[in-house]
């Protein structure tokens, strides 16, 4: 008799945030843990009394609600991502990945393929301006069976029923600002998880909770990891939304990680025009002061930066020694005639010096020294470092409803952020094979700027955005067109960009662009899930185990068990999966053969092939051995001897 799929069993649900982060503070303080649980006595000898806070006033953010949120949090999910090839484009090769669902579940789906692994996460969240219904459902009555069921409630037309979902937080309520930080703490948290270690993540967020997120996101992230609060201009004119001030502007948050490097941003036209001077190899470069300036440019602040270099006042060449051509000594002055500093040293000038040149400033007696800055360093062309403060025509709410209006013209109620916004951001932070995720995907504007910035600067950037079915009311401009719900707009939005930038490709060369995404769905797992704590006799259990003599659920589709297991395995839903047929069974392979998934059939006639592939694993689900315990033995002793980890589900 087969055994059971336990609840415990880490194939049958997410991994748990609290039993990870709980393992690694038992790896790095294991004498805090007795019987596996934290010793709070042991943890202060450990660290000492100071070190830990039991009572008492200290400063901390807290609201109505968030000890349940972190429940949430912790519970696990037996949801899987089900594959929707008729919605995909290219599925097999896409490297880009289109979700629908609920994005809390999605992302405990996500966690075990995807920890550390998501360089950029980039998300717009409710803004929680009175008039949103965005409060998830988070309920903790509910059986897990019940929620599921609800999350996946779908209408005839395919969309998530709306009651039930979502409600609208009204500021008359109150729990206004703590339902908002309910949502945000658990979706910020598996965030943080995802997030490599030179990663950085970026909020868009306006007046209503940015002052309440920088604290959350403090929390979570860590106030060391805060790099900027940025002001977006995205309306110059300003919106008479306030009684005193028209807004004109909105902030994106950004937290980066301790290692995160950023990439910078291209130079504007306008910078690269500056870069009017040429050198004998015709490499393009401009000339910049080398004194100092900004935060310690004194004499006194940085003495052994302050010392003189000589200039020939015919040529403006320079020498570290005086002689008779250089005959003019040059010190670091500031503009009110006290002592500045170079920016650099004394031995990098001495290597550098006859690169630089001395100018005599206008109407004064005054000399400065400039030094060459090039256009191109290495063979890459100079960035720029991002300011603190975004504006231009082309982030305003206007440039961001166009570009979507272009690509679906029903549009008309719909305030998408503008792709240059989204460009900035990427532009910082993602190079070649980086991933950017957004969760509160919308339609897509993440998507088309990953896209469009690939085939403008040939950089192999990819997206998974996740998106929740929220119905389109009928009687707007987008349901009188068809459109059902938000993912659908979402999803033909990338649809219709790899389409234009296909075009354009076909266009200019002979090889078209191998553009792709694809798309799943959140649904309820393809396997039992064992449920023991109903069960109180014999009678119960057997009938139970008796139900548990496959492991899949009936119905359940060969590819969806597929994607449910390569997640569960923490593969990535891009892997690459090889369709091998071992004996006119069909047999799933990944990594170069290293680890098969047999999820159809199985006879006596296939092991030796199978082991002879010398794979690292074979998984293999216990209905396809037909109740055969000799020829699932067979196949284990047989991977025993080859030294192949079999495992059977």
């Amino acid at each position: 008799m087969t055994s059971p799929t336990p609840a415990s069993d880490p194939l049958a649900q997410s991994a748990s945030p609290a039993a990870d982060r709980a393992g690694q503070l038992a790896a790095l303080i294991p004498e805090a843990f007795s019987e596996g649980k934290l010793d709070i006595t042991a943890l202060k000898r450990t660290l000492g009394e100071a070190a830990v806070i039991e009572s008492g006033e200290r400063y901390a953010l807290t609201w109505a609600g968030k000890a349940n949120a972190y429940k949430v949090l912790q519970t696990p999910s037996t949801a899987t991502l089900r594959p929707e090839r008729d919605k995909s484009i290219n599925f097999d090769a896409a490297q880009h990945v289109f979700i629908e669902g609920e994005n809390l579940e999605v992302l405990k789906v996500l966690q075990k393929a995807y920890f550390g692994k998501v360089k950029l996460i980039y998300i717009d969240p409710p803004y929680n301006t009175g008039s949103d219904s965005f409060i998830y459902p988070d309920r903790f009555q509910e059986s897990k069976e019940d929620y599921l069921r609800r999350i996946n409630d779908l209408a005839d037309d395919g969309t998530l029923m709306r009651e039930g979902f979502f409600r609208k937080n009204s500021k008359e309520s109150g729990h206004y600002h703590s339902n908002w930080l309910s949502m945000m703490l658990p979706r910020l948290y598996i965030a943080r998880n995802l997030l490599r270690e030179d990663g950085v993540i970026f909020v868009s967020c306006d007046d209503n909770e940015v002052h309440n997120l920088r604290l959350l996101m403090n929390e979570v992230f860590g106030e060391e990891s805060f790099a900027a609060q940025i002001p977006v201009v995205n309306n110059l004119k300003g919106r008479n939304d306030r009684k005193y001030i028209a807004t004109a502007h909105e902030y994106v948050l950004m937290y980066a990680r301790p290692t995160f490097e950023s990439l910078g941003l291209p130079l504007s036209s306008k910078q690269i025009a500056e870069y009017k001077e040429e050198d004998g190899d015709g490499l393009k470069f401009q000339w910049r002061d080398l004194r100092k300036r900004g935060g310690a440019d004194t004499r006194k602040a940085r003495p052994k930066l302050y010392f003189p270099i000589y200039s020939d006042p015919a040529t403006g060449d320079c020498a570290m020694s005086k002689s008779d051509r250089f005959s003019i000594e040059v010190v670091p002055k500031k503009s009110d005639e006290s002592d500045g500093c170079w920016r650099w040293g004394l031995g990098k000038i001495t290597n550098a010096v006859k690169e630089l040149r001395a100018t005599k400033v206008e109407g004064k007696e005054r000399w400065n020294v400039s030094y060459r800055v090039y256009l191109e360093a290495n063979g890459q062309v100079r960035v720029s470092k991002p300011k603190s403060v975004w504006f231009g025509p082309e982030l305003s709410t206007d440039a961001g409803t166009k570009a979507l209006k272009a690509l679906i013209p029903e549009v008309s109620d719909f305030t998408p952020k503008p792709v240059d916004l989204l460009k900035i951001v990427l532009y910082q932070a993602l190079d070649e094979d980086d991933l950017v995720l957004d969760f509160f995907a919308g339609s897509c504007t993440v998507a088309q700027a990953v896209l469009e910035l690939n085939r403008i600067d040939e950089v192999n950037r990819s997206f998974i955005c996740v998106q929740l079915p929220e119905a389109i009311a009928s009687d707007s401009s987008l349901g009188v067109a068809g459109y059902k719900s938000i993912a659908e707009v979402g999803r033909t939005r990338i649809k219709r960009v790899i389409e234009s930038l296909q075009a354009a490709s076909d266009l200019a060369t002979s090889t078209p662009l191998a553009l792709g995404v694809k798309s799943f769905l959140l649904t309820p797992s393809n396997f039992k899930q064992w449920r023991g704590d109903g069960i109180d006799t014999t009678e119960e259990l057997a009938e139970q185990i008796k139900l548990f003599a496959k492991s899949e659920k009936p119905g359940a589709a060969v590819e969806h068990m597929l994607y449910e297991l390569l997640l569960k395995f923490g593969q990535e839903l891009t892997t690459p999966v090889e369709v091998l047929d071992v004996e006119s069974g069909k047999v799933f392979a990944i990594h170069e053969r290293r680890m098969l998934f047999v999820l159809e059939s199985f006879t006596d006639a296939m092991i030796l092939p199978l082991v002879a592939l010398k794979p690292r694993e074979i998984i293999v689900i216990d209905g396809v051995f037909l109740d055969s315990d000799p020829l699932k033995t067979n196949l284990d002793l047989q991977c025993r001897d080859a030294g192949i980890k079999f495992t059977c589900l």
